[in-house]
This record gives C-alpha cells, sequence and structure tokens, in this order.
C-alpha cells in the first residue's frame, strides 16, 4: 500500500459521542482535511497538518485527500456525524469512479460516527423504533422535484421521515415548501421534532404537530424528524414526557 485514507466520522459534537476508532485515526493521521467547522473542533498533534476547504467543495477536497494518501501519507478527510450520511465517504468514492487509478494501493477505510437523526432521537425518545428513512432537502446535488417526489411517497409509505439540511440562509423557503407537501398525506396531528445543536450547550429540542411546524425557526444545525401516524408521545406518572414510535404496527 502506498498510504492510508480513512474517512472519519466526528459525532454531532460532544467529544464523548467520537468513537474510539475514530479518535485513534485522527490521532494517527498526518495530515487531516475536512469542512472548516469540523477540522475546528481538533486539537493538533505536534507535526500533524490540518487543512481546512469550503462545504461545496467535497469533490476536490476527496481528491486532494486521495492523492496524498498515494504519496504515502496518513491521511484523515472528517465529516460531522457519520461520514457516510450525506457526507465525504460518498465523495471520496465518487473520486475514486472518476480516476479509478486514485486508489491504487491506497488503504481507504470508513470510521463511523454518531449521526444526527440518532443523537436527535436518543436526546427525545425512541422515535426511530419502527421504519424510517432520512432525506436532505439540500438540492445543490439533486433537483426540488426530485425531493418533492421522495417526500410524498416517504409520507404514503408512512416512514418516520428524519430532514438533514432543512433550511440555509440561500433556501430558507424549502422546509415551509416540504411541511405543505407532507400536509398532503399525513394528519395535522402528526408529531414532528425539530432537535437544534444537539449534545452542544445551545442544544434545544421542541415537540410540535404537522399543523404548528411551520412556526418554528430551524437552521442547518437542525435535525427535523417528522413522525409515522404510529408515532406518539408517552408521560410519565411525574409528568416526564417521551416521543416514540412502537415496535408493532399492531399497537395502537
Amino acid at each position: 500500500m502506498n498510504g492510508q485514507l480513512t474517512i472519519v466520522g466526528l459525532g454531532p459534537g460532544p467529544k464523548d459521542w467520537i468513537t474510539p476508532a475514530a479518535t485513534e485515526a485522527v490521532a494517527g493521521a498526518d495530515i487531516v482535511l475536512g469542512y472548516a467547522p469540523y477540522v475546528n473542533r481538533l486539537t493538533p498533534r505536534v507535526g500533524q497538518v490540518l487543512e481546512s476547504s469550503d462545504n461545496r467543495e467535497e469533490l476536490a477536497r476527496a481528491e486532494r485527500a486521495l492523492e496524498l494518501a498515494a504519496s504515502g501519507r496518513r491521511v484523515a478527510v472528517v465529516s460531522g456525524g457519520d461520514p457516510g450520511v450525506f457526507a465525504m465517504a460518498a465523495a471520496v468514492y465518487e473520486a475514486v469512479e472518476k480516476n479509478p487509478a486514485s486508489a491504487d494501493g491506497v488503504d481507504i477505510r470508513v470510521e463511523p460516527g454518531v449521526t444526527a437523526m440518532l443523537a436527535a432521537a436518543a436526546r427525545i425518545g425512541a422515535p426511530l423504533g419502527h421504519d424510517f428513512c432520512a432525506i436532505s432537502l439540500s438540492d445543490n446535488l439533486k433537483s426540488w422535484a426530485t425531493i418533492e417526489k421522495r417526500l410524498r411517497l416517504a409520507a404514503e409509505a408512512d416512514f418516520v421521515i428524519a430532514l438533514y439540511n432543512p433550511a440555509s440562509k440561500a433556501r430558507p423557503q424549502q422546509i415551509s415548501q416540504a411541511f405543505d407537501i407532507l400536509r398532503r398525506v399525513l394528519p395535522d396531528e402528526t408529531i414532528v421534532v425539530f432537535a437544534r445543536a444537539v449534545g452542544r450547550p445551545d442544544e434545544e429540542i421542541d415537540v410540535t404537530t404537522l399543523a404548528g411546524a411551520g412556526d418554528m425557526a430551524c437552521d442547518m444545525r437542525t435535525l427535523v424528524m417528522v413522525g409515522s401516524q404510529a408515532t406518539r408521545k408517552v408521560t410519565s406518572g411525574d409528568g416526564r414526557a417521551w416521543v416514540y414510535t412502537p415496535r408493532s404496527e399492531r399497537v395502537r
């Protein structure tokens, strides 16, 4: 092998949500590449180089990582959450497909991380207890028509739906459009969870319904979870509440 390229998931934010294997991969790398906010979470060891780049430079970052690894370096590419969920693992393999020789002799590995929907689910209870799916609302790499179709079909299939990238400065209206699509299929009382900055000091988690979801603010740090028609809120005798989706469709 010429070198090693490890694609690492740093989880949603807290250090204790990073796996030991991910920590080891970052610590052992000669060069660490990633989107600036993720790289800024790291403290480099002596002699280690950190390379930051913009959010929309994933393919160029992947090609650079492969080039460095092919030269014999130990390289880590970091993503927030899990690198295989709307993140850098797919970009690296896209670069390999584009130029197969770029991976010759390179030991490519993926170290998983806690993705946002799992962190949010753990905070609120067990909303992913039955079938679910994840959809990114970003139309940077796919058309809005494709997003509309997937939202409609996921709602018709009655999946719990985790919405990634729900809104940004460039796309403030798309989450509202998504709710409009879902309301055509799902009842107004469907549970919706807004989980912002999960695991960080400014964490905010709000539970509402599809009818009231349009009044909730969200941004790129927010994971929006839309329940299935079986998802419900359960309350303990002392007043604590959780959201969960029963494991069986027979439980009503």
